[in-house]
């Protein structure tokens, strides 16, 4: 029987870019609320991240704030299987650099990167990647700790890598 429950959660700022890509997409996804008045998101299954890098090439402050906030809740971070990341190949090594970083900080693999609002070739290889992650998913318990010692941080240079990982 096919899974039914949203199983991405997304941020999108005010640029739409993430949204857009979501909706090419055509899965159903949770949206993480762009500001701190909106009721906040909290999921009860296991998801895929899918988020932007901010900070115009700057590492510390690359993981949106909101994202922080979602994964510092440890009724949402203990539900994350995995992470999908958008950015600018104009920053050079912080291309992307959000992913490593909530993968690391969430022991999830990062799975995939994709540029700015994504490519028709991106969005086929994101489905594809996603049913087939869902497929090997083979326990519906929870993989992070919701007690882990380390909250997400902006930015934990020592734990990023400047090569893209995507496949």
């Amino acid at each position: 029987m096919p899974h039914t429950e949203p199983r991405l959660v997304y941020f999108s700022s005010a640029s739409e870019n993430t949204r857009r890509f979501i909706e090419k997409l055509g899965v159903p996804a949770l949206r993480i609320p762009l500001r701190r008045s909106d009721p906040p998101l909290e999921v009860h299954g296991p998801y895929v991240l899918v988020t932007p890098t901010y900070g115009g090439g700057d590492i510390g402050r690359s993981v949106p704030k909101q994202v922080i906030r979602f994964l510092n809740d440890p009724a949402n971070r203990r539900w994350i299987r995995g992470v999908i990341t958008s950015g600018n190949t104009n920053f050079g090594t912080a291309f992307c650099c959000a992913g490593p970083i909530i993968a690391a900080k969430c022991g999830v693999p990062e799975l995939y990167r994709f540029e700015l609002l994504g490519t028709a070739r991106d969005v086929a290889r994101v489905r594809e990647g996603l049913d087939a992650f869902w497929a090997r998913q083979d326990s519906p318990a929870p993989s992070a700790d919701p007690a882990r010692p380390h909250p997400v941080t902006p930015a934990d240079p020592a734990r990023t890598h400047p090569h893209a990982t995507a496949g």
